[in-house]
């Protein structure tokens, strides 16, 4: 194991795709940068979505942006870090159930625009078109976002890793941050490392991570569960990732089978209760897949803020920097906020 470095102009906590994005940033525009992993980079919540980057957040055009500018860096990402992304375009559908979803989308629709969003107001029968799974009948319209593609969360960690070790960068894994100085020395089992800036990316470990020094970020980490169906009976067409507003039920294509998430059950509700109000709404939405078998296939803690839009900025009394509250989202908005990350630290 080698030795940390006495000092760092930046040392940056959380190796998962906003860690290592800030790292390659940073180190990229010749910041002398240090990154510490408390285990395996990308093995936190990097390595538990579903793997799907889009740029259509229902509600939060700010993150639409943010996601727009990044899967343009996405389809730039060979450039600049030397490992090409095997980016598969699949679409992102979110089904309306009620009027007032659709007011709701209609509302937030030229906001979504303006941030570069490409999304439309589809009916019902284009919707079962997109997604022959989709009972027609359940559903009243439906928005429509081609601009979603499936990635593996753990290419985009190597090769932001590997582009901030090309930039002179050190990366150091099972290193945990134990405490946090008032003057940015940062401790570990390790050894200890002066900062002259701190870079807070560690997902849901964010919140611990802050409080070290002492700075309060409002996050609530939760449990996303994914799951896997049974085979179907028949073979199914590729599906886009199809949501479902109200409940946030999502399905799509994952192999011969359906990978699905519904959260994870509420506190003092019993597990078979919660795989029985997803199995309600797939018999309801998508009438071929009522009754299948589920199977969980991994889960994971998300950090979410109270808005579940993600918290990226500079506290106003020390250097002391973070991007957190991704609520599973972190993959599609990585590029965006390690260049705000690296903006906010070399800004004067």
């Amino acid at each position: 194991m080698s030795a940390l470095p006495a000092r760092a102009d930046a040392v940056v906590v959380g190796g998962g795709v906003i860690g290592t994005s800030a790292a390659h940033h940073l180190a990229e525009a010749g910041v002398n940068t240090v990154l510490l992993e408390r285990g395996s980079l990308g093995g936190g919540a990097s390595a538990h979505t579903a793997g799907m980057v889009r740029t259509y957040f229902p509600g939060s055009p700010d993150t639409g942006r943010r996601a727009v500018r990044s899967l343009k860096a996405y389809h730039d990402f060979a450039r600049h870090t030397g490992a090409p992304l095997g980016l598969k375009r699949l679409g992102f559908m979110a089904l309306f159930t009620d009027e007032q979803q659709i007011a709701d989308f209609a509302a937030d629709r030229e906001a979504q625009q303006a941030a570069g969003v490409e999304v439309d107001l589809i009916s019902a029968r284009e919707a079962v078109r997109h997604n022959p799974l989709i009972n027609e009948r359940a559903v009243l319209a439906a928005a429509w976002s081609p601009e979603a593609y499936h990635v593996d969360g753990l290419d985009i960690v190597r090769g932001y890793a590997a582009g901030a070790r090309n930039h002179g960068a050190r990366l150091f894994t099972h290193t945990p941050v134990t405490g946090i100085d008032d003057d940015n020395t940062v401790h570990t089992p390790r050894g200890s490392i002066k900062a002259d800036s701190v870079v807070c990316t560690a997902g849901p470990w964010s919140g611990e991570v802050a409080c070290m020094a002492a700075v309060d970020l409002p996050l609530a980490p939760h449990t996303m569960e994914m799951l896997f169906t049974d085979v179907p009976p028949a073979p199914t067409p590729e599906l886009p990732m199809t949501m479902h507003a109200a409940s946030g039920l999502r399905i799509r294509s994952w192999k011969d089978r359906i990978l699905l998430a519904m959260g994870a059950p509420k506190d003092g509700e019993e597990r078979e209760a919660w795989l029985g109000r997803i199995d309600g709404h797939l018999g309801t939405l998508f009438p071929s897949l009522d009754g299948i078998g589920l199977q969980r296939a991994w889960s994971g803690d998300f950090d979410a803020s109270p808005t579940n839009a993600a918290f990226i900025g500079r506290h106003p009394d020390r250097r002391f920097l973070y991007a957190a509250g991704f609520t599973g989202a972190g993959l599609g908005q990585a590029p965006a906020a390690g260049e705000q990350l690296r903006d906010l630290l070399i800004a004067k």
